[in-house]
C-alpha cells in the first residue's frame, strides 16, 4: 500500500512541476486515452496469470 501512496504523491508533484512549467501533460488528455493504458495493465497482469 505504500508503494501506491509513493506513486500518487510522486505523480501529483510531476503533474504540478508540468503545471508550473506550463508543459503539456505527460499523460493521455482524457479518459480513453487512461483507459487504453489501464487495459494495457491488465492484459499483462490476465496474461501472466493465464499463462
Amino acid at each position: 500500500m505504500s508503494q501506491v501512496l509513493i506513486s500518487t504523491l510522486c505523480g501529483l508533484l510531476v503533474g504540478a512541476l508540468f503545471s508550473f512549467l506550463k508543459l503539456p501533460a505527460p499523460a493521455p488528455p482524457n479518459l480513453a486515452g487512461v483507459m487504453g493504458v489501464v487495459g494495457v495493465y491488465l492484459g499483462l497482469v490476465l496474461s501472466k496469470s493465464l499463462f
